[in-house]
């Protein structure tokens, strides 16, 4: 059959390389001039299924004042007049409870831990390439406090037979020995060896290739106006060049996704939460991360790509904003510098920013709607990369009437019903 993906991130893309592999005739389309060039153009660069949680858990709203207090702090929040931005609020406070915290992440890691061995499979496929690395990741902790808070999240990782190591100073300086020269810095670490990292855009250029091999077309500079519905289908998607029909339709527009489900009936509960990353060049390669540090404290990831390192993170509510504040790139700049001081210049660093789609609960949306024929693919939040594969996996078996390799219906919109 005919699909019409909306949407040219790494989401939309794997999503249009799944349904092609799986014998349909698809389409992209994209407002920009090319793929990756929003939310998934600058990432911290982490496949990070061991690290799937919530944001809402049981110790946010405690934590959240905290960060709002911090010089460096993980979080800020510039209120809007937005209803939408405090309907998320209030619905992500909700689910910062023990059992719902143990829920949402139950869900998160079982996509993440499929779309890992969709990323493998993909991999020896292909062959494709993007400054990957194969090292594990590293959550480092500063303070025993920290240390001691993992008991919840080594649980989930148990139930679904995660490998993990938990270390002290010692144990974290052997897979970075960058960190041997400031270790008074941190208590220990908890290590997911299985975990990769990666260029996200280069990636995502890539399979765009390797799916128009398959047949898939993309349009570019295209924005979509709205989606057409008629006596409980969907007709086709208006475009501010023509109307495109199909068989069937997939919305993979990340944040911007709620812009075109309301108005047919379908409130996604998805809203942006800012991210930052900075590019450094590597000048001192031996002082440098060898994979991906996250720094639990400023809740920053360090990641080696190539001959850069990609420093990554921080939440900020502030609507649609892409504005770059100066304060974001000083947590960046001091958390990288902290931990790995001389490894980069960050006087050529290149500041970025870009819009997480985020849902109130944590998962994200993949599945059918009440439309027979419109399917999302929306709403991975920070972790949009290392579920890519295992979500449109599923996706695309759905739409071609297959049974998916594993149980996701409670990824559905449905589940806010």
């Amino acid at each position: 059959m005919k699909v019409v993906v909306l949407g040219g991130g790494v989401v939309g893309v794997t999503t249009a390389y799944y349904l092609a592999k799986a014998g349909h005739q698809v389409e992209v389309i994209d407002r920009q001039p090319g793929v990756a060039l929003e939310t998934s153009f600058a990432n911290a660069g982490e496949i990070s299924p061991g690290y799937s949680s919530p944001w809402a858990g049981p110790s946010i709203p405690k934590k959240a004042f905290h960060w709002l207090l911090m010089k460096y702090g993980p979080l800020a929040v510039y209120p809007t007049p937005d209803p939408w931005m405090w309907v998320w609020i209030a619905r992500m406070l909700r689910n910062c409870t023990h059992a719902r915290y143990e829920l949402n992440k139950s869900r998160m890691v079982g996509i993440a831990e499929y779309s890992r061995d969709c990323f493998k499979a993909l991999r020896a496929d292909t062959g494709i390439t993007y400054d990957d690395r194969a090292q594990g990741t590293l959550q480092l902790f500063r303070t025993q406090k920290q240390l001691d808070g993992i008991g919840e999240d080594l649980k989930v990782l148990d139930r679904y037979g995660v490998p993990y190591e938990v270390l002290d100073r010692d144990g974290c300086t052997k897979p970075e020995p960058g960190l041997a020269a400031v270790r008074e810095k941190f208590v220990g670490g908890l290590r997911l060896p299985n975990d990769e990292t990666g260029d996200c855009q280069m990636f995502t250029g890539k399979l765009a290739a390797l799916a128009g091999a398959l047949g898939v077309t993309f349009r570019f500079d295209t924005p979509v106006k709205q989606i057409l519905a008629d006596g409980g289908r969907i007709t086709g998607i208006e475009t501010d060049k023509d109307i495109l029909t199909a068989d069937h339709y997939v919305v993979a527009l990340g944040p911007h996704s709620p812009f075109l489900l309301r108005p047919i009936g379908i409130p996604v509960p998805v809203y942006p939460v800012k991210g930052y990353s900075i590019t450094v060049p590597i000048v001192k390669p031996e002082r440098a991360p060898e994979s991906t540090v996250m720094d639990e404290t400023y809740k920053i990831a360090i990641t080696r790509l190539g001959d850069r390192i990609r420093v990554g993170g921080t939440a900020e509510l502030s609507g649609y904003s892409t504005t770059l504040r100066a304060g974001r790139r000083a947590t960046l700049e001091h958390s990288v510098g902290d931990l790995f001081p001389g490894a980069g210049d960050l006087s050529q660093a290149t500041f970025w920013t870009g819009l997480r789609p985020m849902t109130p609960d944590g998962p994200p949306i993949v599945g059918p709607t009440r439309y027979p024929n419109l399917s999302l693919n929306t709403g991975h939040g920070t972790l949009g990369w290392t579920m890519s594969c295992g979500s449109a996996r599923v996706l695309a078996d759905q739409i071609s009437g297959r049974t998916p390799d594993i149980d996701a219906r409670d990824l559905a919109f449905a589940r806010y019903a």
